[in-house]
């Protein structure tokens, strides 16, 4: 059953330069941040008080699987 908030392409590609950027994430002000913004409503983003959006675990787990095509881990502690 799909119960995962669907993702448009063009914020899967905000998601994927997102993780790209790495721990100092994305400034504001780019192209992006409409997408950055909805995926910070689905708890994929987090906004840093310095004005930027960085990647969250619950966003790096769906990176891996809709962005890289990874397999999704079974259970937490697998």
């Amino acid at each position: 059953m799909w119960n995962e908030p669907y993702l448009e392409t063009c914020c899967r590609a905000a998601l994927h330069r997102l993780c790209l950027a790495g721990e100092h994430g994305r400034p504001s002000g780019l192209q992006d941040d409409p997408c950055l913004a909805r995926m910070r409503g689905m708890g994929f983003v987090a906004a840093t008080g310095s004005g930027r959006f960085v990647v969250t675990d619950e966003g790096a787990a769906r990176h891996a699987t809709e962005v890289l095509k990874q397999k999704p881990a079974i259970g937490k502690g697998a």
